[in-house]
């Protein structure tokens, strides 16, 4: 009996340490997924910080950089400068999308940040108008064309990482942190700016002050560049038998043109409302409301804060409910509450209003976001995931987010009516439900949510590259 005794110990504790193995296994496991979620998101961060500063310091930079006239044209040439970085985005998506479906993802993701880099030192360090003369405004457009060749990609790289290496039930979640990491580079731009209007006057920060947090941004390059080079290849891209030619991937992606119209048209809601409530509000807020630039600038704090708490919130939400049911119901609340909001606003500019408009739109983005995102990578086939993904988002941005604070400040400027940012808001939302209303029957169902390019390709008489 004592024998019996002993070896029954012995089995108990012997379950006892390997009941403990597990846990630490299971601890160590999550403990390398969220490194990981922060080594690729690193990059995406540097994006859209130089991204926000450029649109919070336009009025500065047109006067540095574009000839004197009239403040109206100035503040024109430079949101015109803003916007054509995105016009260079989708070339990027298509040869630095096809080189990631090609090459990998973690070798795509380095090349991309090396890129964005020359874009962020070459305008932080070029001299003013007044130096150098026409050569200044060139050489930033120039240097806002290489930015927006590697964001081309960027985004949708990262995008399409999260959703590789994220655990099963999980990839809303998972993927909603690249676009979260975002939202910790609009709030630290943000508090940057915050404390330069404190301790600086308006002349010192039209004057030199708009060029420090460029130099902030350049300062971070070499820690940027450290965290990405640990990354390691998604076991989904390794475990392929063999990656398409870049002769593959362009004819795939010419017979899923329908997947990338579609995609551009779900991106429209997101990139619009994005950089309508953080690039364009303080310009808004200071230049057509007359609200201090610190006011502006700590509303868009909190409006990063904001879409920060709300996208992975929201990315979860549709790893429980779906995509559908979020998608359209956000898109359907823009199209019916963005010119009644900004209407409201405007008949009595003040802090306070522009704070709870502002996040309220914050919460329309982030949830309606926070679903897009992951569903955009399982909308695409999967050996051109990057390519597809980086395609519609960029073309969607190129065409209609990257110059919002420039078309905003047209409508204003044409029509007399400080409201008009609500009408282009819902025309994105109603692009935005359309498509997710003509995608509601090929979308992950609730218990699977697996990808559904194929799918949609065989519901719709679409061809695609076989896998393998």
């Amino acid at each position: 009996m004592p024998r019996r005794l002993n070896c029954n110990r012995a089995i108990s504790g012997g379950n006892l340490f390997s009941e403990a193995d597990t846990v630490a296994n299971k601890l160590n496991h999550r403990r390398a997924k969220i490194q990981a979620v922060i080594r690729v998101s690193s990059g995406n961060f540097l994006e859209m910080y130089d991204f926000m500063v450029f649109g919070y310091y336009a009025a500065a930079i047109g006067r540095a950089f574009f000839p004197k006239g009239s403040e109206f044209a100035s503040l024109m040439l430079s949101l015109a400068t803003f916007g054509v970085g995105f016009l260079m985005r989708p070339l990027g998506a298509l040869v630095l999308g096809a080189y990631i479906d090609r090459a990998g993802r973690r070798r795509g993701l380095i090349l991309t940040l090396a890129l964005m880099s020359v874009g962020t030192v070459s305008i932080a360090c070029v001299p003013g108008y007044a130096s150098i003369g026409v050569l200044a405004p060139l050489l930033v457009v120039l240097g806002r064309l290489v930015q927006g060749f590697s964001a081309g990609v960027e985004l949708g790289g990262v995008s399409v990482y999260l959703s590789e290496i994220a655990t099963p039930g999980h990839k809303g979640f998972y993927v909603s942190w690249q676009s979260a990491s975002q939202q910790l580079a609009v709030v630290f731009a943000a508090l940057i700016g915050v404390v330069l209007n404190k301790n600086l006057s308006s002349q010192q920060m039209s004057d030199f002050g708009w060029r420090i947090p460029l130099l902030i941004g350049c300062g971070i390059l070499p820690f940027l560049f450290m965290i990405r080079r640990s990354l390691a290849e998604t076991e989904d891209f390794l475990a392929r038998p063999r990656h398409p030619e870049m002769r593959e991937i362009f004819h795939s992606l010419a017979a899923n043109w329908r997947l990338v119209v579609l995609g551009t048209m779900l991106v429209t809601m997101t990139t619009v409302s994005f950089y309508m409530i953080t690039a364009y509000t303080p310009t808004f807020g200071s230049q057509v409301l007359h609200i201090a630039t610190g006011e502006t600038l700590a509303v868009t704090l909190c409006v990063g804060i904001s879409n920060f708490l709300w996208l992975p919130l929201m990315g979860a939400l549709s790893d429980r409910v779906g995509r559908t049911p979020v998608l359209v119901t956000f898109t359907a609340l823009a199209l019916l509450t963005a010119y009644p909001a900004l209407a409201w606003l405007v008949s009595a500019p003040s802090f306070g209003r522009l704070l709870g408009v502002e996040l309220w739109l914050s919460f329309l983005y982030g949830s309606y976001n926070g679903a897009m995102v992951v569903f955009l990578t399982e909308l695409m086939p999967a050996q051109v995931r990057a390519t597809g993904f980086s395609l519609a988002y960029s073309t969607a941005t190129a065409i209609f987010g990257g110059f919002t604070p420039m078309i905003c400040t047209f409508l204003i400027e044409k029509t007399k009516n400080p409201a008009m940012p609500g009408i282009w808001l819902s025309m994105a939302a109603a692009l935005g439900l359309a498509s997710a209303w003509i995608t509601r029957n090929r979308q992950p169902s609730r218990s699977a949510l697996k990808p559904v390019g194929s799918a949609l390709a065989e519901s719709s008489g679409y061809v695609r590259v076989e896998e393998g």
